[in-house]
């Protein structure tokens, strides 16, 4: 699997890349079949009255299927965060489903 991480309007610091890149790693239990993770951090401060928000977008990519998640956080490492529960979250509901169209397996 391979994990793209890049900065947009932001320094992208060892601390950040290797913090996303242990989050989504995390993601390979839930499907081994993933193929790339795009994840993108950004800070959209001039939008915002109340101070500095940020985003975070993950783009992840299994044989098949691709999933798109943005969230924005007062907090970074929160928005790194909440982007991998819901690509998680995600990939699990897509097994499901893809399991239950393919039918059980026959029990012998």
């Amino acid at each position: 699997m391979f994990i793209d991480v890049k900065a947009q309007g932001l320094e992208l610091t060892d601390a950040l890349k290797t913090y996303a890149e242990e989050k989504f790693t995390m993601l390979e239990k839930y499907d081994d079949q993933i193929v790339e993770i795009r994840c993108e951090l950004k800070m959209d401060s001039h939008k915002h009255q109340h101070g500095d928000v940020y985003a975070c977008t993950g783009h992840l990519f299994v044989p098949g299927k691709d999933f798109f998640v943005e969230k924005q956080e007062a907090d970074l490492y929160k928005a790194i965060d909440k982007v991998k529960d819901h690509l998680q979250e995600m990939i699990v509901e897509w097994k499901e489903k893809r399991r239950d169209s393919e039918g059980e397996p026959a029990m012998e």
